[in-house]
């Protein structure tokens, strides 16, 4: 068992563990350990710390060695946002491709096959999944993280992956509550805001979280964000009446609330990281997540100060922090015993899911007169600026597999009014690819379409975002989302394969 540091006062070790940081590097630095030793009981992880699989497994256990109920999480969704495979790209389609395809029970089995492979690797807590209702198509942040724009569907999908999730042992974190649909803004760059009125809320933002609820979530992540029908004055994240009376008392939730990213703006430039943390464990949060970007000694120890000192002035009361301490080792007592379970059940791997959830998950408009590539084409990727929950380490696109499959195939990424002109120069007289993202959202990016179009008709189109444009193109292919293999299935239409 896990040995304290003596010295260490139970005030102090609880603000500890109610912390959740980051750290860089694919070791654990020694700061780390040493405040494991001294309370901290939860650990963050990002594609920054990941290497490969074996390399994750012992960073896991040099963590364990030091605490050995420590919960490691990581915010590994599929799809666009992996952290898992950060630097190949995921072997699991998104949300919103499992969504597409409407299979509660291919959902589930992705789930499990998921966090199988994380709790394999000792990751005991997976920030996912998002159950936002995509009800915004100009949302630029959780898009394709989302099951879709219906609610009905996001609640059994959102049900479905908790639940196939936890089999594997490894703890869900159900996310952004109240909902972070509706948005137009950014959380990680401003406060964003809904106005929905409480009805809609009611019907709309919080069915996906009761449904997650009900399959037995173990966590659920607040938002960052203004919803006046519910608290006009402070985010949800800090707010009492969102956290404490809205998911704890209405929806009867009592399982571990864990702040998103502290270090967000929408946060951080409006009420600072130590204000933000301590109105947040006030409010009802358990745990505070911190670390995408502040990811050092020097963050954990202003956090820590924060709360005692908040405590000690009599700003957070002493039995509030106690209580979200608790929770914190609850849920690590949970995990150590699920994952027991799941390692005694013998439970095996489910390899293939992710391709087999991607190709079902392709929509194709024009494939009956379309013939199959046998000449390596030009791929055009028509690249967006990615927001900071996908990050721009991870690959996406069709090119590396339409290389694989049509060798010879060349590639290029394009941006802006000239793009359609550059992308013309450098395809030559090669049949052209055009990737998308998200279409309907960049006007430049249908222009630039409008123009590949008009001047090569016998372009392919291929939307590796939210397909709200119309379908066009000598052949259109909607892959509901950019990971790996939603890139290898539509490039195995394209080639025929």
């Amino acid at each position: 068992m896990t040995t304290f540091a003596s010295g260490t006062d139970t005030l102090t070790r609880d603000a500890l563990t109610v912390l959740q940081p980051g750290f860089t590097g694919t070791t654990a630095p020694e700061w780390l350990l040493r405040r494991l030793g001294e309370g901290l009981a939860s650990v963050g992880l990002f594609g920054r710390n990941i290497a490969s699989r074996e390399q994750l497994a012992a960073l896991t256990a040099q963590l364990r060695a030091e605490r050995d109920d420590v919960l490691v999480a990581v915010d590994e969704e599929g799809g666009d946002v992996t952290r898992l495979e950060v630097r190949v790209g995921s072997s699991f389609p998104g949300n919103h491709a499992l969504g597409a395809v409407d299979d509660v029970d291919l959902t589930r089995r992705v789930a499990h096959e998921l966090g199988r492979r994380l709790a394999e690797c000792g990751v005991n807590l997976d920030w996912a999944p998002s159950a936002d209702v995509n009800s915004n198509p100009a949302n630029p942040v959780i898009g394709v993280r989302s099951f879709g724009a219906d609610t009905e569907l996001v609640a059994r999908h959102t049900a479905a992956y908790v639940t196939g999730l936890q089999a594997a042992g490894v703890a869900a974190c159900t996310k952004h509550f109240p909902g972070h649909g509706d948005t137009a803004v950014d959380s990680h760059h401003a406060l964003p805001r809904i106005d929905a009125g409480p009805s809609v809320l009611q019907e709309r933002e919080l069915a996906p979280f009761r449904a997650a609820i009900a399959a037995g979530t173990r966590a659920v992540m607040s938002a960052h964000i203004l919803v006046p029908a519910l608290d006009p004055d402070r985010p949800a994240t800090l707010s009492r009446r969102v956290l404490t009376e809205l998911l704890r008392g209405e929806l009867g939730y009592d399982g571990l609330i864990v702040t998103d990213g502290m270090e967000m703006q929408a946060i951080a430039a409006t009420y600072g990281i130590e204000r933000g943390s301590v109105l947040a464990v006030a409010a009802g949060a358990d745990a505070i997540c911190v670390g995408g970007g502040l990811a050092d000694d020097e963050t954990v120890r202003r956090l820590r100060d924060a709360l005692v000192t908040a405590v000690r002035e009599g700003e957070l009361a002493e039995e509030r922090l106690a209580e979200a301490a608790e929770r914190v080792r609850d849920l690590a007592r949970w995990t150590a015993s699920a994952t027991a379970a799941d390692a005694s059940a013998g439970a095996s791997g489910d390899d293939g899911i992710g391709l087999v959830a991607a190709r079902r998950a392709l929509r194709v408009t024009g494939a009956e007169g379309f013939t199959p590539l046998t000449e390596p084409p030009f791929v055009a990727a028509l690249t967006p600026v990615a927001n900071i929950a996908v990050g721009t380490e991870t690959p996406w696109g069709v090119a590396a597999e339409l290389s694989r499959l049509l060798p010879g195939t060349e590639t290029g990424s394009f941006a802006g009014e000239e793009a359609g002109r550059a992308a013309l120069e450098a395809a030559g007289e090669r049949r052209i690819v055009a990737v998308v993202r998200d279409e309907h959202r960049h006007p430049w990016m249908a222009g630039v379409l409008d123009m590949l179009l008009a001047q090569r008709p016998g372009t392919i189109v291929v939307e590796m975002g939210v397909p709200q444009a119309a379908p066009r193109g000598a052949l259109h292919i909607a892959t509901y989302g950019a990971a790996r293999v939603c890139g290898r299935a539509a490039a195995e239409v394209i080639a025929g394969a």
